[in-house]
């Protein structure tokens, strides 16, 4: 729901959310399961701080849209078609918001987020792992 007089960045986060079904921790790791694409776009500061995302690859925010549409040259293997679901995954859940919205402009419809990042996820009591990351480039 759009906030009253929002402007700037409020307001454009509101509208990537608006009608959107964001995921909590444990739905996101569900969706995993069933063999949606959870994405990290944390930096490799913010994995290196908590740790990695158990299932999920990392894509740079930089390129997520070529790395996820079907149609570019440099999409990945996984990007197979535009009906894949994707959570995307942040810090807090802000900056996935828009991405997931972005994806969305680009045809992936079934693209969301998980609202408060890896931050909810680790309040969720949800593991991370010190391993290496599976780093899309």
């Amino acid at each position: 729901m759009q906030q009253l007089g929002a402007t700037g960045v409020d307001r454009i986060l509101d509208e990537a959310r608006n009608g959107i079904r964001r995921y909590t921790p444990h739905e996101t790791e569900a969706a995993r399961r069933r063999g949606a694409l959870v994405v990290d776009t944390r930096t490799e500061t913010q994995r290196a701080e908590t740790g990695e995302l158990p299932g999920a690859i990392v894509i740079d925010r930089t390129v997520l849209e070529w790395r996820l549409d079907p149609a570019s040259d440099t999409r990945i293997g996984e990007a197979a078609g535009y009906d894949i679901e994707v959570v995307v995954v942040c810090r807090q859940g802000y900056s996935s918001s828009l991405a997931a919205e972005s994806l969305r402009r680009v045809g992936l419809h079934r693209a969301t987020d998980l609202a408060g990042g890896v931050e909810a996820w680790l309040a969720a009591g949800l593991p991370l792992h010190r391993g290496p990351a599976d780093v899309r480039r």
